[in-house]
């Protein structure tokens, strides 16, 4: 056998790639990682992380609102952006620390610098004159913001990544994007008092999603403040002296200070020299993989959104798991990606698990019984809020399985988490029927729904 620098070599140091790595040396394995930004990857450096810190921040004016119907009384209350700032970036600081120091703890050689694929079993750290060879390599190097970069004016334009380190807080704001990145980033900067407004090109926001989900969060979100315009998208955008223009396809001009395009996220695997080793992109610009993370090259594995086949955090992560035992513990596994929930953390948020309707009666042979309910959730009974909670359960009429549950509404996100485990279990809608219920709670609702909605059942 050749002798290698390396047991394994891993590009990224994301959520997957850090996991990889930990799991293998504490393993006894002699392993690299190679991270050409900051420790902690898009989760924890400039995605879910900092924007749960502004969503939390951006809720507050709201709970303001909330709380003078409870008899509060507050006087100057006001919102400081570089206070937040300072305190968002000193806490990300921290933990990327952790991460790194986990690393080191685990014997992981942590080396600051971008990595490119030489060959299948060579690695290159550009600028710094500096080759590794590994007898296996995992790429983990995850996506990126899109932007379309022959719109006319879109110099102008910023991303998600920029919009966590704006120099001082716009008072106009206008959002490109139907998806959950782009409806996450209207109410953080809705609530913290900016001027929002969000164009989709699609009939409908959060595209994939059920229909009812779809259409009960574009009212509500519209409810506090923010303008969403549908099934139109930019011409230009034109900077003068006072903002800039978006010139849009229906005709409208609309100034802002800002404007962010959230449309979409691509695997980042420009310029690392897949091709030099032997690894191929699938037709959608992805690294191509078997069940097991494996490429087309016998010694590298990808994981995490590099692979774009389900862009989520904790996926990442058990796609590292996976790795790790097919590979050094003669454990072949490949992660299983049937009911993951997941959640949308817009205002007010979304929580998801299993199909939708409509993917429900495509696959269903008898077809479905639907379950929904919607109301006012009681936490607004003094405001006089005309803000209502949807909940939605989807059943394969014949099994009675649960096999999708979708909500809309305060604390969705925590309550889905335990919905999963009753539909990864593939619990009947008997057994949650049997469940008593918590009372006074809106998550009661999911085990009271008795009615099915008219004309469900339906093979169609």
């Amino acid at each position: 056998m050749a002798d290698y620098d390396y047991d394994l070599f891993v590009i990224g140091a994301g959520s997957g790639g850090v996991r990889a790595a930990r799991l293998t040396a504490l393993g006894g394995k002699k392993v690299a990682v190679a991270e050409e930004y900051r420790v902690g990857g898009t989760c924890v450096i400039r995605g879910c992380v900092p924007k749960k810190f502004m969503v939390m921040a951006s809720e507050v004016s709201h709970a303001l609102e909330i709380a003078e119907g409870y008899g509060w009384s507050f006087d100057n209350a006001r919102f400081d952006w570089p206070t937040f700032l300072e305190a968002k970036d000193v806490e990300i600081a921290r933990l990327s620390g952790i991460y790194a120091a986990n690393l080191g703890k685990a014997g992981v050689e942590l080396v600051h610098g971008r990595a490119v694929l030489k060959d299948a079993h060579t690695v290159e750290i550009i600028g710094k004159n500096q080759t590794f060879t590994a007898e296996k390599i995992l790429v983990a190097t995850g996506g990126r913001p899109w932007k379309p970069e022959n719109l006319p004016g879109i110099e102008h334009a910023i991303t998600s990544e920029e919009a966590f380190h704006l120099p001082e807080l716009p008072k106009r704001i206008l959002i490109a994007g139907g998806g959950y990145i782009a409806v996450e980033f209207a109410g953080i900067f809705a609530g913290l008092g900016v001027e929002t407004t969000l164009i989709y090109r699609g009939p409908n926001i959060l595209r994939g999603f059920d229909d009812d989900v779809r259409a009960h969060l574009a009212g509500e979100i519209e409810k506090r403040g923010i303008k969403v315009v549908l099934g139109c998208q930019h011409e230009k955008i034109e900077k003068t002296a006072t903002g800039l223009v978006n010139h849009l396809e229906n005709g409208m001009k609309l100034e802002t200070d800002v404007v962010m395009f959230a449309t979409g996220r691509i695997p980042h695997v420009k310029d690392l020299g897949l091709e030099a080793a032997g690894v191929e992109l699938n037709d959608e610009g992805a690294i191509k993989v078997d069940p097991y993370s494996k490429t087309t090259a016998d010694n590298i594995w990808a994981i995490g959104d590099v692979t774009d086949r389900m862009n989520l955090t904790p996926v990442a992560i058990r796609e590292a798991a996976a790795f790790h035992q097919t590979v050094y513990r003669d454990n072949p596994q490949h992660f299983d990606y049937e009911a993951v929930a997941t959640a949308v953390f817009s205002q007010p948020p979304v929580g998801i698990v299993g199909l939708t309707e409509s993917e429900a009666r495509r696959s269903c042979s008898a077809g479905v019984d639907v379950y929904v309910t919607r109301f006012r959730p009681m936490k607004y009974a003094f405001t006089g809020s005309e803000e209502r909670v949807l909940m939605k359960l989807v059943v394969d009429a014949e099994s009675q399985r649960v096999v999708g549950v979708h909500i809309v509404g305060p604390d969705s996100p925590e309550m889905i988490q335990l919905a999963a485990i009753a539909v990864k279990a593939g619990l009947t809608k008997a057994q949650w029927d049997a469940t008593c219920a918590v009372h006074p709670t809106m998550a009661e609702e999911l085990v009271t729904m008795r009615e099915k909605q008219s004309g469900a059942t339906s093979a169609g």
